[in-house]
């Protein structure tokens, strides 16, 4: 009986009702927030493109947006389930600065009386220490809203303020610099990047991937049975994908090294320059690559692990998730935990790519990660969001932020048309789900 009713609901799913777009994306069991705001992204970048004379989808443009990008989206992962679990943090930007400051004092100040310099292990024992500090903050404000019952709104805007200062008292408001040489890969640039080769060999793995995980999730389908996409929409899905990848190691694989830089590396590795100077492509970014694996690792623990389900849990009922013996105290205390350390890599890829730290580091960070999370489609009402969602949210704001500079739009403008984006999201999220109740 179970076998029947499996295959006529996969039959059901093999032959969407009604052709279209409703069609396809029956079919294909699109996401339509994360269509919408994929179109949206692209809209926003023809206007920009547009106005800005043809520079904005541009190689050069477009690499650096996603850099740009890199440590909103990194801190946006873990905005996504703070939020899920009903809560909110304020900090984030001020934890980044003070992180950021104290990695550093660490290894520009500390570290080489202590080991030399070029050391190996100072960008290493930079990092980690620098992500236990971000933990034990995060720790620390997950302590007081967990078991103390401070509200976190409360806490963390306290903690904005704390973390704010403690960046400035730790060196007295200097500018820290220069940084490791090695810790500053983190940050792009000419030698922070994957160049060429390893661009295309990494493009090629994410399409065999695409490829398995597509297979496999069809296999589960099946294993269980799950209605089943057909054969079509599964190739679809695939192609889209596949040609992203592809268009993406394309856009940063043209995008070259500046033809000074270009000539050095030459002379230093004795290499011949050609007669039409040597064209070295940047490739895909150390950080953009970070941001990448940060998505992957995140997605996997909101979706894969005990701890993700308990987080979701929390969020769409509190009392119940206690109730069916889930310690919600702990699970949020490490939620704020893993959100401190996700701010302090964003803080050393921030202070990577500018080769410094500064008392400004991470100022109104905190205004973009939660407006890049919400835009992604995490509901302030707790129990819904998506790593990748987010992570999307995070380029929307930064394509915003991008093209504004590129238009000369004055910096108080700019704060103003990211004040309404994040209400028109926030409006947007409330009347997709008031519809969908």
């Amino acid at each position: 009986m179970s076998q029947a009713a499996s295959g006529t609901t996969a039959g059901a799913a093999a032959t969407p009702g009604g052709g279209g777009l409703k069609g396809f994306i029956r079919a294909t069991e699109v996401d339509t927030r994360m269509l919408g705001m994929v179109g949206a992204l692209l809209v926003i970048w023809l206007v920009f493109h547009v106005l800005s004379g043809g520079i904005f989808l541009t190689p050069r443009n477009l690499w650096n947006l996603t850099v740009q990008t890199s440590s909103i989206a990194v801190m946006a992962t873990g905005m996504v389930l703070v939020i899920v679990t009903r809560n909110i943090d304020l900090s984030v930007g001020s934890i980044l600065g003070f992180t950021g400051m104290a990695m550093a004092a660490l290894q520009a100040q500390i570290l080489p009386g202590l080991l030399g310099f070029d050391n190996p292990f100072v960008w290493i024992i930079t990092l980690l220490g620098g992500v236990l500090v971000g933990v034990a903050i995060g720790g620390l404000q997950g302590y007081v809203i967990a078991y103390l019952g401070v509200p976190a709104f409360i806490v963390t805007l306290g903690g904005l303020l704390v973390w704010r200062g403690g960046a400035w008292w730790l060196t007295s408001g200097r500018t820290v610099a220069p940084l490791d040489d090695t810790f500053r890969l983190m940050g792009g640039g000419a030698t922070g990047s994957l160049g060429e080769t390893w661009t295309w060999v990494l493009a090629l793995v994410a399409c065999v991937a695409v490829a398995l995980s597509l297979v496999v999730a069809r296999r589960r389908r099946l294993s269980f049975g799950f209605p089943l996409r057909p054969i079509w929409a599964e190739a679809t899905i695939g192609a889209i994908a596949f040609i992203a990848i592809i268009g993406a190691a394309a856009i940063v694989n043209a995008y070259k090294w500046p033809s000074a830089i270009a000539r050095r590396y030459a002379t230093a590795n004795g290499i011949e320059i050609p007669e039409g100077g040597l064209q070295i492509g940047y490739g895909v970014a150390v950080p953009v690559l970070l941001a990448i694996v940060v998505g992957i690792v995140m997605t996997f623990v909101a979706r894969r692990t005990r701890f993700g389900r308990y987080v979701f849990a929390i969020g769409g009922n509190p009392e119940a998730a206690e109730l069916a013996g889930i310690n919600t105290r702990w699970v949020l205390m490490k939620v704020f935990m893993l959100m401190g350390a996700l701010a302090a890599l964003g803080a050393a890829i921030s202070t990577a790519r500018l080769n410094a730290a500064t008392n400004a580091l991470g100022t109104l960070d905190e205004l973009y990660v939660i407006a890049a999370a919400v835009i992604g489609g995490t509901s302030l009402a707790g129990g819904a969001g998506t790593i990748i969602g987010a992570m999307l949210g995070a380029l929307v704001m930064q394509s915003l932020q991008s093209g504004m500079v590129l238009l000369g739009v004055d910096s108080p403008l700019q704060s103003i048309v990211v004040g309404i984006v994040l209400v028109i999201a926030v409006w947007i999220d409330t009347t997709y789900r008031r519809r969908a109740a």
